[in-house]
């Protein structure tokens, strides 16, 4: 029997023959997913748990950009609300070992920024607070990406702990290293302490010295 193939929709964007982006109505919410209604269609969506909680509330109008994943058994589409999120979930589940539900695992405890300051001060604190990610898995993440970010195209932009706003890790220096040393001998985490550095060098020369560094880095952390 000749089967018919049916035409695609005309709300689906389709990238290689998958869908890329699906626009509509946000029908219902479940744990790790949503049921998003296209015109009429329901469509199960896995996604973070931020990208959960920020897109809006049920009957709310909503655009997901999505990847694709089939297997033999199942075709599972993973939504992002911007673009970020989508890259980051591609390179975390490129590491060996990170799969989708450890992808998105991750991306429900920290936001692409907070991913990119870990991967910055070689942090694996704030990755091992998603599930199913132990102190071995994140430090392949912190390794591998380290590699894999430093060939993208990414603008460095200040961060700051809490509300973040860095795109990208800012290249450190041996004495802005050495800073960041002496900042965790004070007992602050090695996360904290990058980012301090990091803030005090935006807004100082570059003549300082590395008592001058740690001085307007402790600056930066009691202003926090």
């Amino acid at each position: 029997m000749r089967q018919t193939r049916l035409p695609l929709p005309s709300h689906m964007r389709i990238i290689n023959n998958m869908i890329g982006k699906l626009s509509g109505i946000i029908d219902s919410f479940h744990q790790g997913h949503l049921i998003l209604d296209v015109n009429g269609v329901g469509y199960l969506v896995f996604a973070s748990t931020r990208t959960l909680s920020q897109i809006g509330q049920t009957g709310d109008a909503v655009s997901l950009l999505i990847d694709t994943h089939v297997r033999e058994d199942h075709i599972h589409l993973y939504g992002f609300q911007d673009a970020d999120e989508q890259r980051w979930f591609r390179l975390l589940t490129s590491v060996q070992g990170v799969g989708v539900k450890a992808g998105l695992a991750i991306l429900s405890v920290c936001s692409p920024q907070d991913i990119s300051l870990a991967i910055a001060a070689q942090d694996k604190t704030p990755i091992t607070r998603a599930d199913g990610v132990g102190p071995k898995l994140a430090s392949r993440i912190l390794l591998e990406l380290k590699n894999k970010v430093g060939e993208l195209d990414f603008t460095p932009k200040p961060v700051k702990v809490g509300d973040m706003q860095a795109q990208a890790p800012i290249k450190a220096s041996d004495i802005d290293n050495d800073a960041v040393q002496a900042l965790i001998g004070l007992g602050y985490g090695r996360g904290e302490a990058y980012n301090a550095v990091m803030q005090a060098k935006s807004k100082a020369n570059d003549n300082q010295n590395l008592q001058d560094l740690i001085k307007f880095s402790l600056r930066e952390l009691a202003n926090e």
